[in-house]
């Protein structure tokens, strides 16, 4: 990898780790009339959908750069690792939100589409260098 690629990948990681905490800031937010309109109280985990968008297009773009697993997982893996220490029992052993099916959710958004992601790119990635050696040569 480049000098830049590092930079990038820097930056990726980063962005994660931002991702991971936003999304656990705003989980549980509700239409109890505080931030959002008063709809009953009803929860608006937005931030589920958000981890299902970002979070696959982070490992995509590291993948791009080398498309092995630690690098094209690194940001997923970050993300997941934040997640998961903030929900356990985070700086202090506090929980920074209550766990319930809310958190499942998440955790299941964030990761699997990003396991896709970058299972597609380690396929595309060895399909593209079988097609590279010389036929007969396996």
């Amino acid at each position: 990898m480049r000098p830049g690629d590092w930079a990038v990948l820097v930056v990726l990681v980063l962005d994660a780790i931002l991702l991971a905490v936003v999304d656990l800031v705003f989980l549980p937010a509700r239409f109890d009339g505080t931030v959002l309109p008063d709809l009953g109280g009803f929860p608006f985990p937005i931030t589920i959908v958000i981890a299902a968008l970002t979070t696959p297009l982070l490992v995509r773009a590291a993948a791009r750069l080398r498309p092995v697993t630690w690098v094209g997982g690194l940001p997923a893996f970050a993300w997941l690792a934040v997640t998961l220490w903030l929900t356990v029992g985070g700086p202090g052993g506090e929980f920074l939100v209550y766990p319930d099916w809310r958190i499942l959710a998440l955790l299941a958004a964030g990761s699997l589409p990003s396991a896709v992601v970058l299972g597609n790119a380690l396929g595309r990635a060895a399909r593209a260098s079988l097609a590279q050696q010389p036929v007969g040569s396996g």
